[in-house]
């Protein structure tokens, strides 16, 4: 049986992906959603055609948890699925110093952006297929430089690019393509769980991307085996920024856009 998998499916850009893949992804027998929140999930269902209803499979669980990890990996096992596409796009950021958000709030959020994202691609990687398997991972434009303010969201970040980009080399003999999608700002969910504590800045709103758009080149990029997506000029040009420009000037930069 061929598979799609999608993490973070509930909301943002995972229910963007899984809708996309549900409606468009032929070749799937089955795609494959998680998230912790089953109503969410049902939701889902319940808006996608007909035809791409029969396709979806619900797994409600958290990722962050060994013993869902393992009945996961338990089902993949015994219904022989064949993966086409994992999408890892689970993952939740929130905005404010580190002095003063709680340690606990920041070691969950490495915790469900990086470690559970390693932990699910190597539950999947046995069963992926070799040539036309495709691992979308969704890292962030924020991996490009340091961002004071957001910085663990920012770090794991980092680390999803850095994970992907040398797993694309591991997997180069098998043929299966690793792709980093690294949008800025998207209308979604997100920032309405990000900014409990703080806002999101004003520069930051200018860019905003819509979701369809972001996950419709994400795909095209994938297909492409492109180890990078990203999505708008505006980001393009950060991650040229974040090369050339020294991290202290562009702090800078950032305070004086602060509101």
């Amino acid at each position: 049986m061929y598979i799609a998998v999608v993490t973070g499916a509930s909301s943002g850009m995972g229910r963007a992906f899984a809708r996309r893949l549900a409606e468009g992804l032929n070749r799937a027998d089955e795609i494959w959603v998680i998230a912790r929140r089953r109503e969410r999930l049902r939701e889902l269902y319940g808006k996608v055609s007909p035809a791409a209803r029969k396709k979806i499979r619900i797994f409600a669980g958290d990722i962050t948890e060994e013993s869902f990890r393992e009945r996961f990996s338990k089902e993949l096992w015994e219904r022989d699925a064949r993966i086409l596409f994992l999408v890892n796009a689970a993952g939740f950021g929130k905005i404010g110093e580190v002095e003063k958000l709680s340690v606990r709030t920041q070691t969950d959020m490495a915790d469900l952006n990086a470690l559970s994202l390693v932990a699910m691609t190597g539950i999947c990687l046995p069963h992926m297929v070799p040539r036309y398997g495709r691992i979308v991972n969704f890292a962030s434009a924020a991996a490009f430089l340091p961002q004071p303010g957001f910085a663990v969201y920012a770090a794991t970040k980092a680390f999803v690019l850095s994970f992907s980009e040398a797993l694309g080399h591991e997997l180069k003999d098998r043929e299966i393509g690793v792709t980093a999608v690294c949008p800025g700002p998207v209308k979604t969910e997100f920032f309405d769980l990000a900014e409990e504590f703080s806002y999101i800045p004003i520069y930051k709103r200018l860019v905003m991307a819509k979701p369809e758009a972001v996950v419709k080149k994400a795909i095209k990029d994938s297909v492409k085996r492109r180890s990078l997506s990203v999505y708008g000029l505006s980001m393009k040009g950060l991650r040229v920024i974040g090369v050339v420009v020294p991290h202290r000037l562009i702090f800078r930069i950032m305070d004086g856009f602060r509101v």
